[in-house]
């Protein structure tokens, strides 16, 4: 009999705490706060305090999320804003949405983007006197970007940083954690992400009391004191009290579902990383990622995921395309400088495994002998 393996496992996880999630969902339903209720204020502060922020704001989304933070630097209309290439839509979608333009950046061998070809470009911009307004950076896969080098350059140029850690939650650099760096950072709740809920959600934070109270406004349809005073054009982007009370069961066992992960990393690295035609993670000393993906680089890409899916392995390709290559973003092409040879190469080799903090020692084995098999062919 083939085994069966979940690519993400929210089940086994649900079963965990299946008893405190219905105990903490029927707690809201009694109080009948649906939209912003006092989950949300708990969840705000914990996550506050879990990052090292002095603020935190929920929000609907981890799209919002950025939109919201963006619209509290004052972004406007062609700024231009450096970003990582490789990433999911949404980074770059809300630059450009909210009429600013994205500058791609290259990615270095963690995924992130480089503070190498970051500086390159800042300074082939500034040397032609176009105007920067800031840089969003991504912490993908789990894994933090190297943010105090990103800071540094912030500083040194006079730009914002904002960063997306919408797959970094919980990912570390020493001891100072994922949605701590930048001028204000982002995350997101989606059910797969590090730490999820059961339905859409997200999270933006600051240091900065002024940004904060303006995100507030924002939120709620640019609100002032009370819910008829609209003082700013904002957004309808709150956070429901149910998934807040999810959340804050989550967050419970959150580190010890992280720690699992880095076990399981380690195991596939371990087992992995002398076959010449995979490249395992690179995770910089020093650093934590908090695995929202475990991505390989991968020879006879579309080979090994068919051979892996017959024997009950799903595999996913996180990302195909580029932001580069990205239709929608074509009318950017002609502000761009400068080659992105890395990112449109991984995007062409890079193949994600099962993972998550329920996988069985026998799942773990099966995955890697497998792979091991396939390319002994």
């Amino acid at each position: 009999m083939i085994m069966q393996i979940n690519f993400i496992d929210l089940e086994r996880q649900q079963q965990r705490i299946e008893k405190e999630i219905a105990e903490a969902i029927s707690r809201v339903l009694k109080k009948g706060q649906y939209i912003m209720g006092q989950e949300c204020v708990d969840l705000e502060q914990q996550l506050a305090e879990y990052t090292g922020r002095k603020y935190c704001l929920g929000c609907a989304n981890g799209t919002d999320a950025i939109r919201l933070a963006l619209a509290a630097l004052n972004i406007k209309k062609d700024d231009l804003v450096l970003t990582t290439n490789f990433t999911f839509f949404a980074t770059s979608e809300v630059i450009a949405e909210l009429g600013a333009i994205p500058i791609f950046v290259d990615i270095d061998e963690t995924y992130n983007i480089c503070p190498i070809d970051l500086e390159r470009k800042i300074l082939a911009l500034k040397n032609s006197n176009k105007k920067i307004a800031g840089i969003l950076s991504v912490d993908l896969f789990g894994l933090p970007a190297k943010h105090k080098d990103i800071d540094r350059l912030a500083k040194s140029y006079g730009l914002w940083h904002v960063e997306d850690a919408a797959q970094g939650f919980g990912g570390k650099i020493g001891n100072d954690s994922a949605c701590s760096f930048g001028d204000i950072s982002t995350t997101s709740f989606f059910p797969a992400k590090p730490l999820g809920c059961y339905g859409d959600g997200g999270a933006v934070f600051t240091d900065s009391l002024e940004v904060a109270e303006y995100i507030k406004s924002l939120r709620v349809h640019g609100k002032g004191t009370h819910k008829y005073e609209n003082i700013n054009i904002g957004y309808n982007s709150r956070l429901d009290t149910i998934q807040a009370a999810v959340l804050l069961e989550k967050i419970k066992i959150f580190d010890s579902e992280v720690d699992e992960k880095n076990k399981i990393a380690v195991r596939y690295s371990s087992a992995l990383d002398g076959i010449d035609e995979i490249i395992v993670p690179k995770i910089p000393s020093g650093y934590t990622s908090s695995w929202a993906q475990y991505t390989l680089r991968v020879e006879r890409r579309e080979e090994l995921m068919d051979y892996l899916k017959g024997e009950g392995i799903p595999t996913t390709i996180y990302y195909p395309k580029t932001m580069s290559q990205t239709k929608a973003l074509n009318s950017f092409s002609k502000y761009q400088l400068g080659d992105l040879k890395n990112s449109i190469e991984f995007a062409d080799s890079v193949l994600s495994l099962p993972m998550h903090a329920y996988l069985t020692d026998d799942e773990i084995t099966h995955i890697c002998n497998k792979i091991l098999t396939f390319y002994s062919f």
